[in-house]
C-alpha cells in the first residue's frame, strides 16, 4: 500500500493504457479533467529494447512534470526481453506495468496479452525477474477467467511472485467485439478480498456514478477507464461538455506536444462518434485529412453545424441518445444477442427458411463471431461451394479464360502459342513476337472447335497516335 499511497499520491481516478489512444497529448487533457494517474499506450518489449526511435517516439519524446505518475505498460512472453526494456523505461516512470489483458488477434499471433494467462511458470518467472531487477515496482493488467475461484488463484500467483498492483478487466478474453457484453464486478469484487496489494477496477465505467458505485460495491483503490475517456475526457469531474470544447482543447496540445495524425483522426472520430453519425459528408472529409490543419477545419465545420442545430432545436436528444448528439456522453454497444433465445418482433424471411441456421453451437468460436456480424451466412459444412472445372487438369477454372481453363494451365497454353487471354491478364511479350506467329500459322486450317483461338491469334490492329 505504500507504493499506492506515495509513489501514485493514493490515485483513484485511472486512465487505461490504449494502443495508439493514450499518447502525452491525451493524456494531459485527461489530466486536466479529473485523471489522477495514467498508463503509457502498450508498448511492445522488443521493439523498445532494439529499436531507438520508437523508444524516443513513445517515451523518451518529451520530458514533462506534468505527466505524473506514470506507469509505462509493455506486452511481452520472454522474462529476460520484458526486464531489459523495463530498465531502459524505468527512469521515465513510477512503475512498470505487464499487459496480460489484450484480447486481440495481434496478442494472440504475437503470443502475448490475455494468451498467456494459462501459462502461469512462464508469468511467475517473468513477474518475479523484473521485481528482482528493477528499481520501480512492477504491476500487472488482467482479465478474468470464466470461474471466480480460477481469477482469485491467478490474482494470488501473481502477487507471490511480486506484482504490487493489479488492474482487474472485468471481462474474459472472449468478450471483446460484438461478444464484449457486461464487465463482471463480482470478479473483481473476489480478487480485492483475496489480496492485499492495490486493485483497480476496469469495465462498465460510463459516468461518475459508475464509478463511484464500482469503488462502493468492489472495495477497490481506484477505477480505470478506457473507451467512457475517449467518448468523455471529463467523465472524472462528473460533467458532460460539449463536444467542440474538448476537441479544441486537445487539437491545441497536440500542437504543442506533436504525434501521429492517425492518432488525433481517431480520437475526434470517438469525440464526435454521434455527430459523425448524422453529417456523412463531414465523416468522410475527417477520413481523408491528410494535415492537422485539415483537421481542425473539420473539427470547426462540425461546430458551427452543432451550434447551429443547437440554437434552432435547443438542448433537446435526438434518436435513442439521452444527450443532444453535440454533448459528450459514452457510446453504448450493444449487448451480444443469445442464439438459443428467439428474439420478440418479426424475424427474418431467411431465419424461418432455415430454422438450422440459427444453431451454432457446433461452429467454431471464430466462426460464430462472423455469424454474428453476417446472421444471413449459411456455414453448412454439407453445402459445397459449386464451380466451373478446368478442361485439363479439373480444378476451378477462370471464370473469364477464353480457353476454359484454370490460371496454371492457361499460363502454360499461353506461353507455348503465344495467344492473349485477358481473363487472366496474359498477353504477348511484343507486337513482334505475335506478328511472327499469325505470319506462320496463315496457311493452318483450323478446326471449328478452336474458332476461339483463331481469333485471339490474328494480329493486333495498329493504332494511331
Amino acid at each position: 500500500m505504500d507504493f499506492w499511497n506515495n509513489t501514485l499520491q493514493s490515485a483513484c481516478y485511472v486512465l487505461a493504457p490504449m494502443v495508439d489512444q493514450s499518447e502525452l497529448a491525451w493524456r494531459l487533457l485527461s489530466r486536466r479533467h479529473g485523471v489522477q494517474l495514467c498508463y503509457t499506450p502498450m508498448l511492445h518489449a522488443q521493439v523498445f529494447v532494439r529499436d531507438a526511435n520508437y523508444r524516443k517516439e513513445n517515451l523518451y519524446c518529451e520530458v514533462c512534470p506534468e505527466d505524473r505518475p506514470l506507469i509505462v505498460q509493455f506486452c511481452a512472453n520472454d522474462p529476460e526481453v520484458f526486464v531489459q526494456a523495463a530498465l531502459l523505461a524505468q527512469d521515465y516512470c513510477d512503475a512498470i506495468d505487464l499487459n496480460l489483458g489484450c484480447p486481440q488477434m495481434i496478442a494472440k499471433r504475437g503470443h502475448y496479452g490475455s494468451f498467456l494467462q494459462d501459462e502461469w511458470d512462464l508469468l511467475e518467472k517473468m513477474i518475479q525477474l523484473a521485481h528482482q531487477k528493477l528499481s520501480v515496482p512492477v504491476t500487472c493488467k488482467i482479465r478474468v477467467f470464466p470461474e471466480i475461484e480460477k481469477t482469485v488463484e491467478y490474482a494470488k500467483m501473481l502477487e507471490k511472485a511480486g506484482c504490487q498492483l493489479l488492474t482487474v478487466h472485468g471481462r474474459t478474453k472472449e468478450q471483446k467485439g460484438p461478444l464484449t457484453g457486461i464487465a463482471s464486478w463480482e470478479h473483481i469484487k473476489a480478487v480485492r478480498n483475496a489480496v492485499i496489494i492495490p486493485v483497480f477496477a476496469n469495465g462498465n465505467i460510463q459516468y461518475l456514478n459508475d464509478v463511484e458505485r464500482c469503488m462502493r460495491e468492489t472495495a477497490v483503490q481506484g477505477v480505470m477507464s478506457a473507451e467512457g475517456n475517449l467518448h468523455n475526457p471529463a467523465l472524472f469531474e462528473g460533467r458532460n461538455p460539449v463536444v467542440w470544447e474538448m476537441a479544441e482543447e486537445y487539437l491545441d496540445l497536440v500542437r504543442q506536444f506533436p504525434c501521429s495524425l492517425s492518432f488525433v483522426r481517431a480520437h475526434l472520430f470517438k469525440l464526435w462518434h454521434h455527430t459523425l453519425q448524422i453529417h456523412q459528408e463531414l465523416r468522410e472529409e475527417l477520413a481523408k485529412a491528410k494535415t492537422l490543419e485539415g483537421v481542425i477545419v473539420v473539427n470547426q465545420n462540425l461546430k458551427l453545424k452543432c451550434q447551429q442545430e443547437a440554437c434552432k432545436f435547443g438542448e433537446v436528444a435526438t434518436g435513442d441518445l439521452p444527450l443532444p448528439h453535440w454533448i459528450c456522453q459514452p457510446y453504448v454497444r450493444p449487448l451480444p444477442k443469445d442464439p438459443g433465445k428467439e428474439e420478440s418482433g418479426v424475424r427474418g424471411k431467411r431465419a424461418l427458411e432455415k430454422e438450422e441456421d440459427t444453431n451454432t453451437e457446433h461452429l467454431s468460436k471464430n466462426k460464430q463471431k462472423k455469424k454474428l456480424r453476417n446472421p444471413n451466412k449459411s456455414f453448412d459444412p454439407s453445402i459445397k461451394p459449386k464451380y466451373a472445372k478446368c478442361e485439363q487438369c479439373g480444378n476451378p477454372k477462370g471464370n473469364k479464360c477464353v480457353f476454359h481453363l484454370c490460371r496454371s494451365c492457361c499460363k502454360k497454353k499461353a506461353f507455348r502459342e503465344l495467344a492473349d487471354c485477358a481473363g487472366h491478364g496474359l498477353f504477348f511479350k511484343t507486337k513482334y513476337e505475335k506478328s511472327l506467329h499469325c505470319k506462320s500459322v496463315q496457311n493452318v486450317e483450323v478446326p471449328e472447335t478452336d474458332q476461339t483461338e483463331s481469333k485471339i491469334l490474328q494480329p493486333l490492329p495498329e493504332i494511331k497516335a
